[in-house]
């Protein structure tokens, strides 16, 4: 009864052959004449994007990501259904992950290949070294979890101080309490907008991917160790020097939230250096040519 309509009887693009993302935001995503339209009045503020009636080509990208002051209709979602094409809602700049739908993948080879190096430990521990080595430089020689956590612990609480000089911001050490986060001074809540900001990316990066979140290389515990595996990598490139510049700047502006500073530095340099597709081609790299 419904052959046709919308174009669902349309062929599919491989996700080989397509664009990557595509950011979205305050707007109206919206279904007609068989594809997408983003509607953007001129009331919705500065943004990227301008305003008007903007027509997307859902085939041609992979997910869209959808940001703050925006909607979705029930017909855009099933053209994005059909087209295997992901939609997840985001914060402002990707600095937030709400939700993504695994619409995305149309092979699991990543996620088989994923399982079977996590499920061996001798594989898993080279993968993790290899995960080490791009962080730090060097290939480790050391064979157990437990000491190569030790080196990079030391290696990271180097990092602090450095980029703390760096940035001319003062440095006591990594503090941080759950239970009372505002306890903590600027560089350590700012290091913890910025590390949420650079996680986000990586969820995206793993939900594009369609690879498994709960299977970690490093991080063995959370539901998202992956995750943060993905994101650690970016750690002293990214998530430190985003960290200790909003450190910085909230002390020279105690008026703007650390907060606000801390994500939207990040989130510009997110986009600035094209992090998220860094981090999709990272984690093809690691899972395809294995250990």
């Amino acid at each position: 009864m419904l052959k046709g309509r919308l174009g669902l009887d349309s062929a599919k693009v491989p996700h080989g052959d397509r664009a990557g993302l595509l950011y979205l935001a305050r707007g109206q995503l919206t279904a007609r004449d068989g594809t997408l339209a983003f509607l953007r009045g001129s009331e919705m503020g500065a943004d990227a994007l301008t305003s008007g009636d903007h027509a997307i080509p859902l085939q041609g990208v992979s997910m869209i990501l959808l940001g703050p002051g925006s909607t979705v209709s029930h017909d855009a979602l099933r053209l994005l259904a059909h087209a295997r094409t992901a939609l997840a809602a985001v914060g402002e700049d990707g600095v937030r992950l709400y939700t993504a739908p695994p619409l995305i993948p149309d092979r699991s080879g990543l996620a088989r290949l994923q399982a079977r190096i996590w499920a061996d430990e001798d594989m898993r521990i080279m993968v993790a070294r290899r995960m080490y080595a791009m962080r730090l430089g060097e290939v480790l020689p050391h064979r157990t979890l437990d000491v190569l956590r030790g080196i990079k612990g030391a290696r990271v609480k180097e990092s602090y101080k450095l980029m703390a000089e760096r940035f001319s911001v003062s440095w006591k050490g990594r503090r941080y309490d759950r239970a009372n986060p505002q306890a903590a001074d600027l560089a350590n809540q700012a290091l913890n907008h910025a590390a949420s900001a650079v996680e986000a990316a990586a969820a995206i990066a793993v939900s594009a991917t369609a690879t498994v979140p709960q299977l970690g290389f490093i991080h063995e515990d959370p539901g998202q160790s992956f995750v943060l595996d993905i994101a650690d990598l970016w750690r002293e490139t990214v998530t430190l020097p985003c960290a200790f510049r909003a450190a910085r700047r909230a002390a020279e502006r105690p008026d703007m939230p650390i907060e606000r500073i801390a994500r939207r530095l990040t989130g510009e340099t997110l986009a600035k250096e094209s992090v998220i597709p860094a981090m999709i081609e990272r984690i093809k790299v690691l899972i395809e040519e294995g250990p």
